[in-house]
């Protein structure tokens, strides 16, 4: 009888473990205070005779305290699951800009780099070309996987202060350049959807 009663025991325990395994913490609170709840219910009945408005008052005013219980826990969980998905993206987003003060001193470089190879471009050796222009497209990529991006602007774009650098106006060569970009001076770009250098423009008046 006892060795009996001692297997029963292991498999309840063991029915208990992977039920905790298997369930969210959430699940597994909920279904503890719905639980007892539960138990109170079945005491509105109990084995001694007790006065029946004493009886059902202690077990609905212990259910209420449950319930408001309940409810104070939910409101918690969640409360906590937006702070976790806050946290998350602060977290992604200072990885994603962590690399700017980095990446900042390496854009004079990237503007050098640039302006070679438009001169070695002039050149007649083909060899010194190619492989010049494979190390730039190494570099860049290299940059750009770390979240470097330029920034897109060119001749015709409407002058957007929150974008655009301007350093100096000058007369538009056409009607349709008033008030537009007539020249990209300095590339601008971006980490992620910051921008670290703003695109320097001329615009047209």
């Amino acid at each position: 009888m006892s060795k009996k009663k001692t297997n029963t025991s292991e498999a309840t325990q063991n029915q208990v473990e992977n039920q905790e395994k298997n369930n969210p913490v959430k699940d597994q609170v909920e279904e503890t205070i719905d639980q007892a709840i539960e138990d109170i219910e079945d005491e509105k009945q109990p084995e001694k005779k007790q006065p029946e408005e004493e009886s059902v008052s202690e077990s609905d005013s212990v259910k209420e305290e449950l319930q408001k219980e309940k409810d104070k826990f939910l409101r918690l969980f969640a409360e906590f699951e937006n702070y976790k998905r806050r946290t998350s993206k602060e977290r992604l987003e200072l990885f994603k800009t962590a690399n700017q003060e980095v990446m900042t001193a390496l854009l004079p470089v990237l503007d050098d780099f640039d302006r070679a190879l438009k001169e070695i471009q002039k050149t007649e050796d083909k060899n010194l070309l190619k492989g010049v222009e494979l190390i730039h497209t190494k570099f860049r990529e290299t940059l750009k996987s770390k979240g470097l991006e330029p920034v897109e602007v060119k001749e015709g774009d409407a002058f957007d202060a929150d974008k655009h650098e301007a350093v100096t106006q000058i007369p538009a060569p056409d009607e349709k350049l008033k008030g537009k970009i007539v020249d990209v001076v300095e590339q601008g770009y971006k980490l992620g959807e910051r921008i670290i250098r703003y695109p320097k423009v001329v615009t047209g008046k």
